[in-house]
C-alpha cells in the first residue's frame, strides 16, 4: 500500500516537501500547483496508508498541517534537499523550543544557530533548561528576544511554533515544524517529548538520522 501511494508523482512530490517542513494544504497547494481537490484527494491516499497525519493548528484552530510519518516509510524516506548552514528558530516566547532547537543544531549540524520569538518571556522555561541538561546541553546562558533584534536574518529559517509561524504569515520560503508546545503541559516529559522530537527532526534534516 506504501508503494501504491507513493507511486504518483504528485503524492511523491507531497512527501519530498514534508521531508524537512510540516506544510498546510494551502501551503502544498502553492508549492506544487496541484488544484485543492486533487491535493486533497492524494493527502487521503497518503493517510490512508499511514504515510502523513494531519493535526488541527495550536494558533488558528481552523488551519491543520500535514506531518510526514517517517517510522511509516522505514527506509525510505528521500534526502532533504535543504542546505545546511546557520540557521534561526522561531517560537512565540522563545523560552523552550525554539531555544532547545538551535542548542540541538549546533551539536547535530554542526553549525551555529540562532532563536528568536514574537512576544518573548522574560526568561527560558526551567522545564527547557532542564531538559536540555539531562542530555548535556547548557541552555543556562540563553535569553529570550524579539525576532526584530535579529542582526541578520539567514537563509534558513524554521518556525517551531504554530502561532508564530502564523503571525509572522512567511509563505513557502520558511520551513515549519508543528510541535506541541511542552510550557502550557509543564511536565518533564512534555519537555523531553518536545527537545527529542527537535532532534529526531535536526537529525533528519542534517543527515544524521540513525
Amino acid at each position: 500500500m506504501r508503494h501504491a501511494a507513493l507511486g504518483e508523482p504528485a503524492r511523491l512530490a507531497i512527501v519530498e516537501e514534508l521531508v524537512g517542513s510540516d506544510r498546510a494544504p494551502v501551503e502544498l497547494q502553492a508549492l506544487l500547483h496541484v488544484p485543492s481537490n486533487l491535493l486533497a484527494h492524494h493527502l487521503d491516499v497518503l493517510e490512508r496508508a499511514g504515510l502523513i497525519t494531519r493535526h488541527r493548528s495550536s494558533g488558528d484552530g481552523r488551519r491543520r498541517y500535514v506531518h510526514l510519518e517517517r517510522q511509516a516509510l522505514a527506509g525510505l524516506v528521500p534526502e532533504s534537499s535543504v542546505a545546511i548552514g546557520r540557521a534561526l528558530f522561531v517560537c512565540t516566547h522563545n523560552s523552550a523550543r525554539s531555544q532547545l532547537a538551535a542548542a540541538l543544531w549546533l551539536r547535530l549540524a554542526g553549525v551555529a544557530a540562532d532563536s528568536a520569538g514574537t512576544a518573548p518571556a522574560h526568561r527560558v522555561h526551567p522545564g527547557a533548561v532542564a531538559a536540555g541538561r539531562r542530555i548535556g546541553l547548557d541552555l543556562g546562558g540563553a535569553r529570550p528576544r524579539r525576532i526584530e533584534d535579529v542582526d541578520e536574518i539567514p537563509a534558513l529559517v524554521i518556525t517551531v511554533c504554530d502561532r508564530a509561524h502564523e503571525e509572522l504569515d512567511p509563505g513557502t520560503g520558511w520551513l515549519h515544524w508543528s510541535i506541541v508546545d511542552p510550557v502550557p503541559i509543564g511536565t518533564r516529559a512534555a519537555f523531553d517529548a518536545a527537545r527529542d522530537e527537535l532532534s529526531n527532526r535536526i537529525s533528519v534534516l542534517a543527515g544524521n538520522a540513525a
